[in-house]
Formats: structure tokens, sequence, C-alpha cells
């Protein structure tokens, strides 16, 4: 009788699926991905996040995981989202990764480039039936043909970075983005680091989020773009490339992209360009963040 009590107090947990939870100081839980999204969206809207439930305010130095119901979900039934049955939670990863058999799967043969995706068990049939080990060698040549361009594309991207890295001037900064009012009070969606110096010029770098849509915290979608301007007075045109990463204390997934400006007095800010986030989660990551912290690199091309 107890145990079935204390299964029936814990039900409205099972809709909870990240690892940790959020509880405000009134005691109420909320799921580690609609605690970030509350953050951002507050920080977009300049409002203080509140709890949905009492509306006590919220944030990260505010509110604290209980351990004790983590504990308890983590050992709650959950449903595999590719067969839908129930499993206690600790043994859900392993069996989404290994044993069920609606996992997604792909063709032993993608190396040769099969596009096939399925569950699992219609691999076997498929990979019997599979076109692709008949396909001639003139067919097989065009297949790898398009699987190298692609690799390529990536060795470049790496092989270009590398070829700066051997560049004389080479500058790096720590920057953070700080949300700063417009003019026309459309609030927390612009940001501004402080002025820095690197390779002896001042520079500034601005950032905004779905390149100023006038209410980005109605879209699901999210982007950052940035900018990056110099300051000081150039005595003759300095060309340099460019790349943002992560800071070294953030988590969040930034691929590397290059990007190239000429810089003079009469030109001295770059368009607006991607920062290029892998997807909206981890852009919420930042913009739940007090301030957004990065890594600039700077290499000057001399001719």
């Amino acid at each position: 009788m107890g145990s079935t009590a204390g299964h029936h107090s814990l039900a409205w947990a099972r809709p909870l699926h990240f690892c940790w939870r959020p509880l405000c100081t009134n005691g109420h839980l909320m799921c580690a991905g609609c605690f970030i999204h509350l953050l951002a969206d507050a920080r977009l809207k300049e409002e203080q996040a509140t709890c949905p439930n009492c509306r006590c305010e919220i944030s990260k130095s505010l509110c604290c995981r209980n351990l004790a119901v983590e504990k308890a979900v983590s050992e709650l039934p959950s449903e595999c989202g590719f067969c839908l049955c129930q499993f206690p939670r600790s043994l859900l990863e392993r069996h989404q990764k290994e044993e069920c058999q609606d996992r997604v799967t792909q063709c032993k043969y993608k190396r040769i480039g099969c596009p096939w995706h399925g569950p699992f068990h219609e691999l076997t049939v498929h990979e019997a039936a599979c076109a692709h080990p008949t396909k001639t060698g003139n067919e097989l040549m065009e297949i790898l043909d398009e699987m190298d361009q692609s690799h390529r594309r990536e060795m470049q991207l790496y092989n270009s970075i590398f070829s700066l890295l051997s560049f004389e001037k080479i500058g790096y900064t720590e920057v953070q983005f700080r949300p700063y009012r417009t003019d026309d009070f459309i609030t927390r969606l612009y940001y501004e680091t402080p002025r820095f110096t690197v390779l002896n010029q001042t520079w500034v770098l601005k950032a905004r989020v779905n390149d100023s849509e006038r209410n980005p915290n109605l879209s699901c979608k999210r982007t950052l773009s940035f900018q990056l301007l110099l300051k000081s007075k150039a005595t003759a045109p300095l060309e340099c490339s460019f790349l943002l990463l992560k800071g070294p204390y953030d988590d969040v997934k930034i691929s590397p992209v290059i990007y190239h400006f000429v810089f003079t007095n009469e030109s001295n800010e770059t368009d607006y360009v991607p920062l290029p986030i892998v997807d909206s989660v981890e852009c919420n990551k930042l913009l739940a963040a007090k301030n957004i912290n990065l890594r600039l690199f700077l290499f000057q091309i001399q001719k």
C-alpha cells in the first residue's frame, strides 16, 4: 500500500525528461529545458524570469536542484522514443542505443553512399536488397566523389585555420557581450562588448538576436549574428581574418567559421555575420546567461 501511494504521488514527474530539476524558492519544479527557455525569454524581454506556478523570481543563483526528486524520477518508468514501451529510466539509454528493435540505424553500405535510415528490425532485409554493392565502378566513383567533396570542404576549413596559425601577427581575447537598450526601446535584442585591444588596435563586437526580429521571444527558432568594428584610426588598410569560438568555461557548441574583411577609416565595420551555433537550444543557453562570453581570434594578413 505504501509503495503504491508513493508511486502515485510521483506520477506528475513523468513528463520531465531532463536529467536535473531546478527548484524555485517556493518549491516548484521545472525541467531543465523549460528553465533555460524561461531565462532566455526574460533576457530578451528585459524582464525578471519568474516561476510559471507562483511567479516568484527565478535565476541560476536563486534556484537549486532537488536531488531527492531527481533520484525518484530516475527510477520511474519512461517511454522509449522509438518503440513507445516503458522502461526504468536507468535502463532507457542502453535500450535505445543497443536493444530497441525500432531504433533508427543506417545501412552498412553507407560508406559507399547508401542513404538509408530505418528501424533496426528492417536492417537485415534492406541490406540484403541494397543496390549499392551491385553498382558499377563508375556509379560508385560518382558517389564517392560527392563524399570526397564534403570531406575536402571540411579539411579545407581546418587547413585554413592551421595556415592562419602560422601568421606573424595573431591576437586573441576573451570577449563579453552585454545586453543594451536601443533608441526605440526594443530591449535585450542587441549585445555589445566593451572596447578591447588586439593587434595594437581597438575593437568592439556587436551581436543581435534573430537578425533584429522585433519579437524573437515569440519565435521557437533562435539565432545570433555578430559584427566586428574597428574603433581606432587605421594608418593603412588592415586586412584581417577572424573567428569567434566558445569561451574556455562554456559548453555551448559553435562550429568554426573564418570571416575575412579589410578595415579602413571609411569602412571600419563588417556586415552582421552568423554566429554558427548548432541549434536554437544552444542559442538559448547563451541568451539565458547574464552575459555572453566567447573568444575572438584575429589574424592580420600582411602583403
